[in-house]
């Protein structure tokens, strides 16, 4: 009898025990996970949307600055009258050629609108060979970032490509026919005078201006992405931006 008795009170204590165990078990696989935290991102995740954030940025960029005004009448990056050359256009409204000096400065302009139109696919190669090493370095290093990186990657190519457009659109709108009369009557002036003639490469000064004004528009897009999460039109922008600084 004292036998079965102690049969049963071992069985009960196993049993006891092993719904201890069971509803520990339980509770830390079905206890509710902790809402605030944040997922953590693969590799990949941060490349894709790092790209898609670029994508993003310069089909914008490029989609505002491309078009007649996108230069003109953004007073950001609009090109003014060449600053080396400035006392000719003093010396040009002195002479009463206000008209000639607004439309060389609207001229300019529209060079370096239509050259922005090379940039897409130039952008657009840079992006695909992004390394997981530059995703990681974008993603943390703040405002700017990712824009700087295009720069890195593109400036050289850009230069090669906007040249020649802003060349052949400098003809096309026949800037040189507004800018000779000026620099022509300004350096005759300068010969009497003694001073210094100027001759400015006006292909290189709308080429490089063209090119920061665009950059300059990226990263206005980059930051507004890394800033407000209405910008973050996709999943992964929301996913990948949405994780900094949390």
């Amino acid at each position: 009898m004292n036998k079965i008795i102690l049969a049963i009170g071992v069985s009960l204590t196993l049993g006891l025990s092993s719904c201890d165990v069971l509803e520990e078990v339980a509770g830390s696989v079905l206890a509710p996970t902790d809402s605030t935290s944040t997922p953590s991102l693969t590799n990949g995740e941060v490349i894709s949307g790092l790209k898609e954030a670029l994508n993003v940025g310069i089909k914008n960029s490029v989609n505002l600055t491309s078009v007649t005004d996108g230069f003109m009448k953004n007073n950001d990056i609009r090109l003014p009258f060449p600053v080396e050359a400035d006392k000719v256009k003093q010396k040009a409204l002195d002479w009463g050629l206000d008209g000639q000096v607004q439309k060389f400065e609207l001229t300019l302009n529209r060079a370096a609108e239509e050259a922005t139109k090379e940039a897409l696919p130039i952008f657009k190669n840079a992006i695909l060979g992004m390394s997981v090493q530059d995703g990681f370095a974008i993603l943390n290093g703040g405002d700017g970032a990712a824009t700087k990186f295009l720069e890195n990657k593109t400036n050289s190519a850009l230069i090669t490509a906007f040249s020649p457009k802003v060349e052949a659109a400098i003809s096309k709108v026949k800037l040189t026919d507004i800018w000779e009369p000026i620099i022509s009557k300004y350096n005759t002036a300068m010969t009497f005078t003694g001073g210094d003639k100027i001759n400015p490469d006006l292909n290189q000064y709308v080429t490089e201006k063209a090119i920061s004004g665009l950059f300059h528009m990226v990263a206005l897009e980059e930051n507004k992405i890394r800033k407000d999460p209405l910008a973050r039109v996709t999943d992964i922008l929301q996913k990948v931006f949405g994780s900094i600084g949390q």
